[in-house]
């Protein structure tokens, strides 16, 4: 599939946060990121392993520079707890738990 002249290419991260053994995450890590081809499949692959996807320019443009499976860096937390937070909330509704 072609994208047209000018159109700007696909960009996606991805998170993983594991506090549980054997990960002992402290922290959100970054596991993957990309653009074009490779961002396509990053975000194909969470839909296909049912991952909430949640679109942040802002946090995204933070992540791309850091290095993979890296800790997110503490000035990135708060940021990314909003984020989680959101998805946890939406995950809950979608399967209807609390309803």
């Amino acid at each position: 599939m072609a994208r047209p002249t000018g159109s700007p290419r696909p960009r996606a991260a991805a998170l993983r946060y594991r506090p549980e053994d054997p990960f002992k995450d402290a922290a959100p890590r970054l596991v993957a990121k990309g653009q074009g081809l490779l961002a396509e499949r990053i975000l194909a692959l969470a839909k296909e392993h049912g991952i909430s996807v949640s679109r942040d320019p802002d946090l995204l443009a933070a992540l791309e520079p850091l290095d993979l499976d890296r800790l997110i860096p503490p000035e990135l937390f708060q940021a990314v707890a909003i984020l989680l937070a959101a998805l946890y909330r939406a995950n809950k509704k979608a399967s209807g738990v609390g309803s």
